[in-house]
């Protein structure tokens, strides 16, 4: 156990961390849909790979600081569990919400795109709903899993698990609010039209609060683990 990470620093990590976690997502995105001459599933792929690789190398890298959320679906989830301070969670998801705006505005800087601009990409309808309450209650699921026995593995899981959920949910597994806010301020590849942003976020929220109910009744013990996500002191082991 070394010494507490006050919150300042916590927040900045979170902040920087979703930034780069965005401008890896619509980054990619763009340059997958530029080199792959029209073909989606290659595009897809070259989205895939990188946003699952991101995620790993940016949990590395500042979980150690944070606990490494980027998503207010894991905040929430993590706060319920006592992992968390209450009184932090707005600010997490604050900073949050910043960092993954302005890792869209870094990501359209570099491919000399707007700053922002208005996503026409419809992702609407049932199948986009179940698929996003799956991919997000399968997140959770895998952090919860993950965190009871060895937490080391959970930044090698959360992204092997992203990597798939790309391909075997219909809506490309979202799977976390901020995310979806800023994706609905680029029109590109990894978009989300504003009109359909609201309903992602309440079904996320449902299934991350699902897996954190279920994995609370399997494994009871469940809130002495949140604090292997993030120590509700701030410490980091």
């Amino acid at each position: 156990m070394v010494a507490a990470v006050d919150l300042k620093r916590r927040l900045v990590a979170e902040g920087i961390g979703t930034a780069m976690l965005l401008a890896t997502v619509v980054g990619s995105g763009i340059m997958g849909e530029r080199l792959s001459g029209g073909n989606v599933a290659i595009a897809l792929l070259a989205n895939t790979i990188a946003t699952g690789a991101g995620l790993v190398a940016l949990i590395l890298t500042f979980g150690p600081v944070s606990g490494a959320h980027f998503n207010p679906a894991v905040t929430l989830a993590d706060a319920f569990q006592g992992g968390l301070r209450w009184r932090e969670v707005p600010l997490y998801v604050l900073v949050q919400v910043v960092g993954a705006f302005a890792g869209v505005a870094i990501a359209h800087v570099m491919f000399q795109e707007p700053t922002f601009s208005v996503s026409q990409h419809a992702r609407a309808g049932p199948a986009q709903l179940v698929s996003e309450f799956i991919a997000t209650f399968g997140l959770l699921s895998v952090i919860w899993g993950c965190s009871m026995r060895r937490a080391s593995v959970v930044p090698f899981a959360v992204g092997s698990y992203i990597t798939a959920a790309y391909w075997f949910t219909a809506s490309t597994s979202f799977a976390n609010p901020a995310v979806t806010l800023a994706r609905s301020a680029t029109n590109t590849f990894a978009g989300i039209r504003p009109v359909d942003a609201p309903a992602f976020i309440v079904v996320q929220l449902l299934g991350a609060f699902a897996a954190t109910f279920v994995f609370r009744w399997l494994v009871p013990a469940l809130p002495a683990v949140a604090s292997r996500v993030v120590d509700r002191n701030g410490d980091v082991e």
